[in-house]
């Protein structure tokens, strides 16, 4: 398997030990800086562009200074060119961007690229056993709220991965949180997707974090008959369903198995999604 890789905004490949980030950077003190990811397959960057503009709304978001798109172009051309594919045929690249240091100066920037992880690459063909999680806001309050940092990818990650925690330590795959209201938003690192009867149906994305891949499933579905429309979906949903799947940039689709140990259908679109996706 491939060693990480860690590139520039100028295009140079440094050693990943090589110390790039100070001390006092506000993304590692204080979480303050946004990231982006997206699956690379035998050196092609799966949407590049849309990674790109998803990085630039988030760090808008977080009134971060505008990120250096062609530096981040390179550091992606370089780290690509540098992968062995042999032996590493699927890998992430992380584009992160920081405040910078607490004192002031530069924003830190770089991208990262590492093997795509074995539980990834098996919860595509097996499916994810799912628990329901509460969160603490519903999804139109945080769009209210802009100091909750709707829509951003930020580098606070700590909530989602304390969840995806939790739902491993009472023996579950994944999580999809649900509002006090107890409508069903997302994953801790996915979109959810229901199959209700042939129609797709995925939570409003008050609040959510805009999801890539739910894009391209919207895009595709049309041309195979099928359309993907946001809905007020709640737990019953999910469970009277006839299949449901959580979408991400680099699991790509994960059929849901079961909802907090209740077994669920495997839904008869899940052969056409994967084929629409390129799982």
């Amino acid at each position: 398997m491939s060693a990480p890789l860690l590139a520039l905004l100028d295009g140079s490949i440094v050693d990943v030990a090589h110390p790039i980030v100070r001390a006092d950077d506000l993304g590692v003190v204080r979480g303050d800086g946004v990231f982006d990811a997206t699956l690379v397959r035998g050196g092609a960057v799966r949407d590049r562009a849309a990674h790109l503009d998803r990085l630039e709304r988030s760090a808008a978001i977080l009134q971060l200074p505008a990120p250096d798109r062609a530096g981040f172009e390179r550091a992606i051309d370089a780290l690509v060119a540098a992968w062995d594919f042999a032996a590493g045929p699927e890998a992430i690249i992380r584009l992160v961007l920081t405040r910078g240091p607490e004192s002031g100066g530069e924003p830190t920037a770089f991208a990262l690229m590492a093997p795509l992880g074995a539980s990834a690459i098996a919860e595509r063909e097996r499916g994810v056993a799912v628990t329901l999680l509460g969160r603490g806001h519903d999804g139109d309050e945080v769009a209210a709220m802009p100091w909750l940092l709707p829509g951003a990818k930020s580098l606070s990650y700590s909530i989602n991965m304390a969840a995806k925690r939790h739902a491993a330590r009472l023996g579950f795959d994944d999580v999809v949180f649900v509002s006090p209201a107890g409508l069903l938003l997302e994953g801790p690192t996915s979109t959810l997707v229901i199959d209700r009867g042939g129609r797709l149906l995925t939570p409003k994305q008050d609040g959510i974090l805009a999801s890539i891949t739910l894009e391209q499933l919207m895009l595709e579905a049309p041309g195979a008959g099928l359309d993907v429309r946001f809905a007020a979906l709640t737990p019953d949903d999910l469970r009277a369903s006839d299949g449901a799947w959580l979408l991400s940039s680099g699991r790509l689709l994960a059929r849901v198995t079961s909802v907090d140990g209740e077994p669920l259908p495997s839904s008869p679109l899940d052969r056409e999604l994967r084929r629409l996706l390129d799982v």
